[in-house]
């Protein structure tokens, strides 16, 4: 059967109603969420997947998918009113989208920014419809060395891309592969790295982790600088139907493709992350622009909020296409989507699409859906989000830590896990503190296991010959590759820190770590 009739069956489950109110409620809430200050989509996601454990697979994934893409967008609205960024992918914005809020342009700005990402994220989720199932026929021929050489391409990127220092990465990597060996050997049922604790006997859930790296212990670290003050918020008026004028939509259009080609590939790979993207987008619109608009930049050029945005959504479209066709996250909210489907017992990878084809093409159907009702919410219910952003931070961050509690708990219903997220939230604070990146210990802890699996699998089809792991002609094109995209990647981030380094207004430490832009603006009033 071909993907376009798969497609419309997936469209056949995906506008059932009680569907459809998922896929709502899901971007609602991950708008809700990703909009408020300081919190990106990793953090978002994280930790809004506990509300997805009492429903049906099905209804529990069309909500997730609503939830990412919420999340995503989310952050355009804080760095628009707020000039604080949710992660370092909406820094561009924030730049020139406050700029423009400052000059009465709020307006223009907001919508610019929702348009673009509907753009976007529509075109994206139509190539990862054309492209996901070839790549799928392709790795289903994969040998377990061939992925277990996967497995070392998005450890190595991970740990080496996400993050300031490539060094920190892999040791952030490293801790995570710890987490992720604890437990009962699968092959010789003996307890490993449990230390005598019963409850560690079936390992350390990766939603534990999740939450508690990303929810409890950015919390922890944000909630430490702050002091009291309240943010400058610009208004939002007028009807949204006017927010864009005739110029506005000339000069917004061509942004949206380029955003959205560039977006979409640096997705897929492993290559930095939709950080770059937008960043590449931004320079990329700057040289092509020409005057008097070249001279806007910098001070509120519509074209800086247009294509990185698109470029952002893209690349969250991206994303999904390791993820469901070789099991790989490239990104930190990848991880925690893989977490997702584990919870269900359902492994993403090149078989998805043979063992769960009902429940991957509606997945894919709900991504359509959800870009036309994140449209529908986000522009004539901007001024509600707004509000949203007057919420109190200590509230806020207290409101968080009860809620990651709440979901740790209602994971296995054990005291143990409360106290285990605590710690890994007391983890993730030091490692914050001391610049090291914690989403490469995500994807260790998720991605370890299934190393270790197709490892052992390798070893004794070649009876331990260690030489079969590099022998077959997937696995040496694999390393090759990987080669050439960590070259890649290292040089895409030292030109992004170049192009950082020549930003007006916005300081590199800004730059390189979101959260002391909050205690900036929060604390020193």
């Amino acid at each position: 059967m071909d993907s376009l009739q798969l497609l419309l069956e997936g469209f056949a489950t995906a506008l059932q109603p009680q569907y459809l109110l998922f896929a709502f409620v899901g971007v609602l809430l991950g708008t809700a969420v990703g909009v408020l200050p300081g919190i990106g989509p990793a953090m978002t996601v994280a930790l809004l997947l506990p509300l997805t454990y009492t429903l049906d697979v099905t209804s529990a994934i069309i909500m997730f998918a609503g939830i990412y893409y919420g999340g995503m967008y989310g952050g355009s609205t804080t760095s628009i009113l707020l000039n604080t960024p949710g992660e370092s992918a909406s820094i561009v914005t924030a730049m020139e989208g406050n700029k423009m809020a400052r000059m009465g342009r709020a307006t223009a700005a907001l919508a610019t920014a929702a348009i673009g990402s509907f753009i976007a994220g529509t075109i994206a989720t139509a190539l990862l419809t054309l492209f996901a199932p070839f790549i799928a026929d392709f790795a289903v021929t994969l040998g377990p060395a061939d992925y277990f050489a996967l497995m070392v391409v998005a450890f190595l990127t991970v740990g080496a891309l996400l993050g300031s220092s490539p060094v920190r990465g892999i040791v952030s990597l490293s801790i995570g592969l710890f987490l992720g060996l604890v437990g009962t050997d699968t092959l010789t049922g003996q307890a490993r790295f449990t230390f005598g604790i019963p409850n560690l006997g079936d390992g350390i859930d990766v939603v534990i982790v999740a939450v508690g790296l990303f929810a409890v212990g950015e919390a922890l670290y944000v909630g430490s600088r702050l002091r009291n003050g309240r943010l400058p918020i610009i208004p939002v008026s007028g009807s949204w139907r006017t927010w864009m004028k005739r110029s506005d939509w000339k000069r917004s259009w061509k942004p949206w493709l380029r955003g959205t080609a560039i977006g979409f590939p640096i997705g897929s790979i492993p290559a930095g992350g939709a950080d770059v993207a937008t960043f590449l987008s931004y320079a990329t619109e700057k040289r092509l622009a020409k005057d008097p608009y070249r001279r806007q930049f910098g001070k509120g050029a519509i074209e800086g909020v247009a294509g990185p945005e698109a470029a952002n959504n893209a690349a969250a479209a991206g994303v999904l296409v390791p993820l469901l066709t070789l099991g790989l996250p490239t990104t930190a909210t990848a991880a925690i989507i893989i977490s997702a489907f584990q919870t269900y017992g359902i492994r993403p990878g090149p078989l998805l699409f043979d063992s769960q084809p009902a429940l991957v093409w509606a997945l894919i159907a709900s991504l359509y859906i959800g870009n036309v009702v994140l449209i529908i919410l986000n522009l004539p219910l901007v001024g509600m989000w707004a509000k949203v952003l007057r919420i109190p931070r200590p509230y806020l961050y207290a409101g968080i830590l009860v809620f990651a509690g709440l979901g740790a708990y209602a994971a296995n219903f054990t005291v143990f896990d409360v106290g285990m997220l605590l710690l890994l939230g007391l983890i993730g604070f030091f490692m914050r503190r001391h610049g090291y990146p914690v989403s490469p210990m995500v994807v260790g802890a998720i991605l370890g296991p299934m190393a270790e699996e197709q490892l052992r699998k390798a070893m004794a089809i070649s009876q331990g010959d260690p030489v079969f792991l590099v022998q077959s002609p997937g696995s040496i094109t694999i390393y090759s590759v990987m080669v050439v995209l960590i070259g890649l990647g290292l040089w895409l981030k030292r030109r992004q820190a170049r192009f950082e380094a020549a930003l007006p207004d916005i300081d590199t430490a800004t730059i390189r770590t979101v959260d002391a832009e909050i205690a900036e603006r929060l604390g020193e009033r």
